[in-house]
């Protein structure tokens, strides 16, 4: 009998093995993943046009005419200002960070290491943290403009920040890194011999900057240009502390506290056609023309500056552009050790305190949102892990059909601003439906980590595949020539190959999550508010030194986290050579 039941035995396993050979049963594998996609990305942003189209349990285009009716001309007046000032601040962070980017690859001078680290110093301002920083900085009651009419004696401030040019400043100043920073890996390699050759044919240096170096930039420039864009259309904090209170955020803002949930899906699903839009605008002008380089890629030096004049001009501008760097956070420090609600007036604030920051790890009111925020953003991060790593091994690794699809899932919230992404989620899960276990996510503990999750998956989605991408899949292959099963080998070969663009990606993830505002403000709850909200509820209540000091500690973290990537990228990149 034992043999007999010996000799059936391995028929199911037979019959186990030719169903994991099928080429069909990947498509089982992977289907979690779009299902994932479906239920928190597509459905959600479904529900949202399907709320923009119903007036009273009827299909109705209503919604829209009120929304573009020139009798109340409110939510058109926000959706081109929001327009404009977007597109000014992608020109604005592109001129300033493709500049800087130019002057400090190319060139060698006095203060260049120096503003070379310094450049990056906004990465580890938040929005919020910014925008509060220029506010006590050059705001109409910041330290700057009352140091002026106290030194001159004058009536008013001789200047302050406010309006466009406020926002656009302080856009400037937080966003410029991310044209910074692709525009330097791609200046780096750039091969001198393509300018040498424009040179040699009569091309004035203007001619070869517009015609060589700028072309060759695209790609990233495009990039970028699609991040700051995104980024500025989702501004929340900027224009309501400038004094523009018509735009598009602030109008779902409105709509959603003022209970009028239709018009707010409208004024979503309106904002999202126009990110959209500008995504395959970015996308057509880079697919237009070919911008790869063909020559051999020896890295461009950088031009030492010789002369006593270009020198000195040189340490005075390196001298100017390291205060205004450091300022922003400096100021911040500043006031975080100051008694609430005893800055007024004065210059600078009048009584210092070190209170703020014991009450961050002792009063349990105050320690309650950094809680928060912790507990939220690390629930959404180990989602992004589990999610990003296993898209990303599908991406790469598996010759499935719809990668395409897959990508542009993936993708799509980060191509959409954070306020459109909290309405889609409110539209989704107001109500129990099967994405929700029968349950009403809205006013839960689990629809912010739900948002942070949906917001910031392309984060380690993107890390992750550009590890693998540059991984040896032979090393896969002869694990499991050698026996090892496909579990066995992505746990003990691929992941820890990968691990470095995983952990990267994930602690970038993190840090977003931390400093998420435009969704947080929109689905947080008394029990859940978390520091990017709190931040902005303590400014709002004038307690100007716990605002900063949640602001610092904010800082801080970005610091670590963006050291720490850094550290990973250095290594990693160690490791290959």
């Amino acid at each position: 009998m034992k043999a007999e039941l010996h000799k059936q035995s391995p028929a199911p396993a037979r019959r186990r093995l030719a169903l994991m050979s099928s080429p069909s049963f990947i498509y089982v594998l992977v289907s979690p993943l779009y299902v994932i996609l479906l239920a928190y990305v597509i459905y959600p942003l479904y529900e949202t046009f399907l709320a923009s189209m119903k007036i009273e349990e009827k299909f109705s285009f209503a919604n829209y005419a009120r929304f573009f009716s020139l009798e109340h001309t409110a939510n058109l007046e926000a959706l081109w200002t929001s327009l404009y000032i977007s597109v000014l601040s992608v020109i604005t962070c592109g001129i300033v960070g493709v500049t800087m980017a130019f002057l400090l690859e190319r060139y060698e001078f006095p203060g260049r290491r120096i503003l070379s680290v310094l450049a990056l110093v906004p990465m580890a301002l938040p929005p919020l943290i910014g925008v509060l920083s220029f506010t006590f900085l050059y705001g109409e009651s910041g330290i700057i403009p009352r140091a002026l009419k106290e030194l001159f004696q004058l009536e008013q401030v001789p200047f302050s920040l406010k309006g466009v040019g406020g926002v656009l400043v302080v856009h400037t100043f937080t966003m410029y890194t991310y044209f910074y920073m692709t525009a330097s890996a791609a200046i780096k390699g750039l091969d001198p011999s393509l300018e040498e050759a424009a040179a040699s044919l009569g091309a004035s240096r203007f001619t070869i900057w517009r015609r060589v170096i700028l072309p060759m930039l695209t790609p990233a420039m495009v990039a970028s240009s699609l991040l700051v864009f995104m980024i500025a259309m989702a501004s929340y904090t900027a224009p309501l502390i400038f004094g523009i209170d018509r735009t598009m955020t602030m109008q779902i803002y409105l709509s959603r506290t003022n209970g009028d949930l239709d018009m707010a899906a409208t004024q979503s699903t309106i904002l999202s056609v126009v990110s959209i839009l500008f995504l395959l605008l970015m996308r057509w002008y880079q697919g237009a023309r070919n911008y790869q380089n063909l020559s051999k890629g020896i890295s461009v030096h950088r031009t030492e500056i010789t002369s006593k004049l270009g020198k000195y001009v040189s340490m005075v501008l390196s001298f100017i552009g390291t205060i205004v760097l450091m300022l922003p956070i400096l100021v911040l420090v500043l006031i975080s050790f100051s008694v609430n609600s005893t800055w007024t007036i004065q210059v600078l604030p009048p009584e210092y305190t070190v209170q703020h920051y014991i009450d961050l790890f002792t009063d349990s009111k105050t320690w309650r949102p950094i809680a928060n925020s912790l507990q939220l953003s690390a629930i959404a991060t180990i989602g992004i892990i589990i999610f990003g790593v296993a898209a990303a091994y599908v991406m790469v690794r598996l010759p499935i059909r719809g990668k395409t699809l897959l990508d542009v899932l993936i993708m799509l919230p980060w191509a959409l601003p954070g306020t459109v992404v909290a309405i889609n989620l409110i539209a989704a899960f107001s109500q129990p439906n099967v994405f929700s276990f029968g349950q009403v996510l809205i006013g839960s503990f689990w629809i912010i980590p739900l948002a942070y999750f949906v917001r910031h998956l392309p984060l380690v989605f993107r890390s992750t595949s550009a590890t693998l991408m540059q991984m040896d899949g032979s090393v896969e292959e002869a694990a499991r020539n050698l026996g090892a099963s496909w579990w066995y080998s992505f746990r003990r070969v691929v992941f820890p190959m990968a691990f470095g663009g995983v952990l990267a990606g994930a602690l970038l993830a993190f840090v977003q999550c931390i400093g998420e505002f435009v969704a947080s403000i929109l689905i947080f709850t008394p029990s859940t508010t978390p520091l990017s909200v709190a931040i902005f509820q303590r400014m709002y209540n004038f307690e100007f030194g716990t605002a900063c000091a949640y602001g610092v500690l904010q800082i801080i973290v970005i610091i670590i986290v963006l050291f720490l990537s850094q550290k990973l990228a250095g290594d990693k990149a160690n490791t290959a050579v």
